[in-house]
């Protein structure tokens, strides 16, 4: 069960929760992959948003030192240009592979700084997708990536800042918000 902490961290008997850095979608891009991980991903593992992952696993008891690097990154750029690009079939779903060099080149700066504190995946190599369908069986997903594949039109979007995440042992809770653009707080 998760406790605050006396700093106001949720913990577990192993210590505190880790954090998830996502990016934050335009609002029609995040309605587009919003409806269609409704559409096609198990009902009952579908715990959390549509989002694209920058990092899976910050350190819990870093939050401050985390949000404090966020606010003074995100201030400083305007939202960033981002492209739907094309599909990706993963064997047990499907993703939808996004292009930002922009993006990339935050993730990479925000990684260097970090570098001590990444795990094994967040240390491989950054490949930006939103995944709309993840475990269903491998005939399941090569049926829905083969019907998504005849409809999948590329499509621009914008990357308007970036959300912070607590993980809750399958739903996660919003820690933060930063908006690119936004004074730091």
């Amino acid at each position: 069960m998760d406790a605050p902490s006396p700093s106001g961290q949720s913990e577990t008997a192993a210590g505190p929760l880790p954090l998830i850095l996502t990016a934050r979608f335009d609002e029609r891009a995040q309605a587009w992959f919003e409806a269609r991980r409704r559409a096609y991903y198990p009902a009952d593992r579908n715990k959390v948003p549509a989002h694209l992952t920058l990092f899976h696993n910050l350190p819990g008891d870093q939050i401050a030192e985390v949000e404090d690097e966020l606010a003074e990154e995100c201030w400083r750029l305007d939202p960033v240009p981002a492209r739907a690009t094309h599909l990706r079939f993963t064997g047990q779903g499907v993703q939808v592979v996004i292009a930002s060099p922009s993006l990339e080149q935050l993730r990479a700066r925000l990684a260097e700084r970090w570098s001590l504190s990444l795990t094994p995946q967040d240390l491989r190599p950054y490949r930006p997708h939103v995944t709309v369908q993840n475990k269903t069986s491998a005939e399941n997903a090569r049926r829905t990536f083969d019907a998504f594949c005849a409809v999948f039109a590329p499509f621009d979007c914008e990357i308007e800042g970036l959300d912070l995440w607590r993980y809750l042992s399958g739903p996660w809770d919003r820690v933060a918000d930063f908006g690119f653009g936004a004074a730091p707080g």
